[in-house]
């Protein structure tokens, strides 16, 4: 019975890392999506008929395999550019892939707790109540959440404007549930588990007849602009050298110059300016001149700052937007004014947005007092602050060529981390916005599956509300998307790529938009009614 038994452990664990194996190869790099609709099978198997504290364990294995496996990048970061040996990144990325496990390990605790008879329904309740709480929960890291793995499925991602993408994971589970029990009705009673079979059929007609549906209904009312993305690929180690400054936006300037009267937006990433530059009046100039002879406005990131009466100063990582006036000369215009009130010396405006979701332990310290050490082990973090709205930069329309949109293009910029967070690009749409950018600087990642990974979520964000993505980075990977979620251009990782695309203004509210996580929220709480109801049951 012992060797039994431990026999019967062993294939167990071995069926778990098979589920983490198949989750992990799902997303971007190895890209085998179709496998996500499987993945869950082997822990399925592995945990019939063990206790609620077996499947625990099971489960943590199969998490542990899928979070190493695709956030294995994270010691990248840390040993290039946080100055942390092998020794201490490795462990570090071990506890974080341990965090993110348990979110797998109650899945599978929780589905044995509350019985077999509930399984087809639990398992996508629990999973995607799971990932809300993985995405909130500790500042959220709701990174390679399930449905993500989808984003080139479009028929089947297309529910993500209703549902975000936490509809798309439960889809996937769903699946995963019917096909086990579909299987395992077949192999032990040799005969077809009807409900599940026309369950999953009646879920996937319906999710593809929308999702088609979606994909022929025009995005868009005619009304578009010409962007045109800058991916300057500066080295992330002589990227804030003083003595690199020059280089940096001369570099900038040249890539921009081929767009003049050709773009009506250009987009330079995250921290393209490696200096503040509200406290730069003759870059102020500079650049001035550049939208207004290029006719075009200039979106860029560069670090901000607040000092308070007493001379404390707090950073910010902003986004800037330069527009010149309508075709009129520089000595007509005005001078660039801020956001924040603060006056800068170059002829037309300027509007700022400042970043709201800051990355932990990279531009914050959370819980610092907690973790009173930190900032000793990672260099580079500065005192960031948050900002506190979601400020839509208005690029004003001219004559001529921008009179083709018939009205201003109205920006929300998500900057870098913020992407990832469904509500937090949600909150532009909601104050108004009718095309998205997001500019990052994904050089901290390196050569790995991360910017891929990256760039997947923002396919969801168009998605969500319906609007146009342009993604400018510094290294990689720069594109447009468009509101049904097509990829429509990419530049290459680790080389300077231009591009230019035309973009449809978006001009309606989602449901999504318009009312949140209120699927994810629902999961939630029917995760905790059928906790209390199994609870009640037991007794």
């Amino acid at each position: 019975m012992n060797k039994m038994g431990k026999g019967t452990l062993r294939n167990s664990a071995a069926l778990s890392i098979f589920s983490g194996i198949l989750l992990a190869v799902s997303f971007p790099r190895w890209e085998f999506s179709l496998l996500a609709f499987v993945s869950l099978i082997p822990l399925l198997f592995a945990c019939k008929d063990k206790t609620p504290r077996a499947s625990f364990l099971l489960g943590g294995i199969t998490g542990m395999v899928y979070f190493v496996g695709t956030l294995s990048w994270v010691t990248i970061s840390m040993e290039m550019y946080g100055g942390l040996s092998k020794i201490i990144s490795v462990p570090l990325m071990l506890l974080l892939s341990a965090y993110l496990s348990l979110y797998v390990a109650l899945f599978a605790c929780l589905l044995r707790f509350s019985g077999d008879n509930l399984l087809l329904g639990a398992a996508p309740i629990f999973w995607t109540a799971l990932e809300y709480l993985r995405g909130h929960l500790l500042t959220g890291f709701p990174w390679n959440t399930l449905g993500y793995s989808q984003y080139r499925n479009l028929s089947l991602i297309q529910i993500a404007d209703i549902t975000s993408v936490y509809g798309v994971s439960f889809i996937i589970v769903f699946i995963n549930a019917s096909l086990y029990l579909i299987a395992r009705t077949a192999w032990k009673e040799k005969t077809v588990a009807r409900r599940p079979a026309i369950l999953l059929v009646v879920v996937l007609v319906g999710t593809f007849l929308y999702g088609n549906y979606r994909l022929s209904d025009p995005m868009g009312n005619g009304k578009t602009i010409r962007a045109a993305v800058i991916q300057g690929n500066i080295d992330q180690g002589m990227k804030w050298s003083p003595n690199m400054r020059e280089e940096i936006i001369e570099k900038y300037e040249r890539l921009s110059r081929p767009f003049s009267n050709r773009a009506d937006l250009v987009i330079w990433p995250e921290a393209a300016f490696p200096a503040f530059f509200q406290n730069e009046p003759l870059y102020q100039e500079r650049l001035g001149r550049l939208v207004q002879d290029g006719q075009f406005s200039l979106l860029f990131g560069s670090p901000a700052f607040l000092e308070t009466d007493s001379g404390q100063v707090s950073l910010l990582n902003s986004a800037y937007l330069l527009s010149g006036g309508n075709g009129s000369s520089p000595a007509q215009q005005s001078d660039f004014t801020t956001s924040n009130g603060s006056r800068l010396s170059a002829g037309g405006t300027a509007s700022r947005y400042d970043k709201m979701h800051l990355v932990p332990f990279g531009e914050y310290v959370p819980f610092k007092s907690l973790l009173f050490f930190v900032d000793k082990m990672v260099t580079g973090i500065g005192d960031f602050i948050p900002g506190e709205t979601a400020t839509v930069l208005e690029m004003p329309a001219r004559s001529g060529r921008s009179a083709r949109s018939g009205r201003s293009a109205k920006i929300g910029t998500a900057i870098c981390f913020e992407v990832i967070f469904p509500n937090e690009v949600r909150r532009f749409a909601q104050n108004g916005a009718n095309l998205m950018v997001t500019i990052t600087n994904d050089a901290w990642f390196g050569d790995s599956a991360a910017p891929n990974q990256h760039f997947s979520m923002v396919v969801f964000r168009a998605i969500e509300n319906r609007m146009a993505f342009s993604r400018a980075a510094n290294t990689g990977i720069s594109g447009f998307i468009d509101a049904h979620g097509k990829i429509l251009q990419t530049g290459s990782l680790f080389k300077e790529a231009v591009l230019l695309e035309t973009l449809s203004l978006g001009f309606q509210k989602t449901i999504y938009t318009r009312y949140g996580d209120f699927f994810a929220i629902g999961n939630l709480l029917l995760m905790l009614g059928l906790i209390g109801w199994a609870i009640l049951k037991r007794r």
